[in-house]
C-alpha cells in the first residue's frame, strides 16, 4: 500500500496522524537493543483509525482491525491475508508464516481495536509474532489500553513508548474543512464553535463540517458564519436525544 490517495494524503497534517507517524518512525529506527512494540491510545473519535490508514500508505504498513468475535486463528489468517499469503496449518504454523514474512520485509504491523486482544486473552500471540520477527508492532486502542496491558508483563515490558491521541485542534478543523466542507468559506468563530460543540472529537468535527456543507448547498451559499447557525441545536454533539413523548393519532 504505497500509493497515498488524495483523501489520506490530505489528512497528513492532522495532529494525531502526525503523532502516529512519529511513533512508527521511532520504532522503525530504534537501536537494536530497544524493544519494538508501542501503543497508540485514546478515546473513540479521535482519529486513530484514520491515522492508521494514512500510516499504511506512508510506511507500507500492515494494518489489521480486530473484531470482537475473532479467534487467534482468525487473527492470524487476517494478518496473512493483509500480507497476501495463504494461511496454512495450525495457528502456530501461521504465526511462523507471519513472523518470517515480517522479518523479511521489515514492514511495521499495526493492530487496531487492540483492546479485544486483552479482553479475549489473545495478546500473547502478538508478543510471539514480535519476538520471532523483531518487527515494529503498534497496538492501537482505547484510553484504558495501557492499563489493561499492565496485567501482561511480558507484553507491557516490551513497549518502546505509549503515545496518547490528543483532542482535535483549530488547525485540525482548518484542514478537515477543506475535505468535508470544500468550496464553502467558514468564519473563524464558526470553526471555533464546530470544535467546541464536537467536544474536540475528530469524528464529530467531520460530521458537523459535512452538515455545514449540506446546508450551504441547500441554501446555495458559498460562505457561512457563526451567526447563521443555532449553536445550541445546529451541531451534532454525540449526546443521545431525550426520550420522546409520542402523541399517537387515534389512540384512546
Amino acid at each position: 500500500m504505497t500509493d497515498e490517495t488524495p483523501l489520506f494524503n490530505s489528512v497528513a497534517p492532522l495532529r494525531n496522524v502526525s503523532a502516529l507517524v512519529q511513533l512508527i518512525e521511532r520504532t522503525q529506527n530504534r537501536a537494536a537493543s530497544l524493544p519494538g512494540m508501542a501503543c497508540f491510545y485514546g478515546p473513540s473519535g479521535y482519529g486513530k483509525t484514520t491515522a492508521a490508514v494514512y500510516a499504511a500508505n506512508r510506511f507500507d504498513a500492515l494494518v489489521v482491525q480486530l473484531k470482537s468475535t475473532w479467534t487467534t486463528r482468525k487473527l492470524s489468517a487476517a494478518i496473512l491475508a493483509e500480507m497476501g499469503i495463504a494461511p496454512r496449518g495450525t495457528v502456530a504454523d501461521m504465526v511462523d508464516q507471519i513472523s518470517e514474512q515480517l522479518a523479511r520485509s521489515g514492514r511495521p504491523l499495526l493492530i487496531d481495536e487492540a483492546d479485544f486482544l486483552v479482553a479475549r486473552k489473545q495478546i500473547e500471540i502478538v508478543r510471539d509474532i514480535y519476538e520471532s520477527s523483531g518487527a515494529s508492532v503498534i497496538l492501537i486502542g482505547e484510553e484504558l489500553l495501557p492499563q489493561k496491558l499492565q496485567a501482561w508483563e511480558r507484553v507491557h515490558g516490551r513497549m518502546l513508548d505509549w503515545v496518547p491521541a490528543q483532542p482535535g485542534t483549530a488547525a485540525d478543523v482548518d484542514h478537515l474543512a477543506k475535505i468535508y466542507c470544500a468550496g464553502v468559506t467558514l468564519d473563524a468563530a464558526l470553526k471555533k464553535a464546530v470544535l467546541a460543540q464536537s467536544g474536540a472529537s475528530i469524528r464529530r468535527v467531520c460530521i458537523n463540517l459535512d452538515r455545514l456543507a449540506e446546508r450551504a448547498r441547500t441554501e446555495g451559499r458559498t460562505s457561512l458564519s457563526v451567526s447563521d447557525i443555532d449553536t445550541k441545536a445546529g451541531f451534532f454533539t454525540g449526546e443521545a436525544p431525550a426520550p420522546r413523548r409520542l402523541n399517537i393519532v387515534g389512540a384512546a
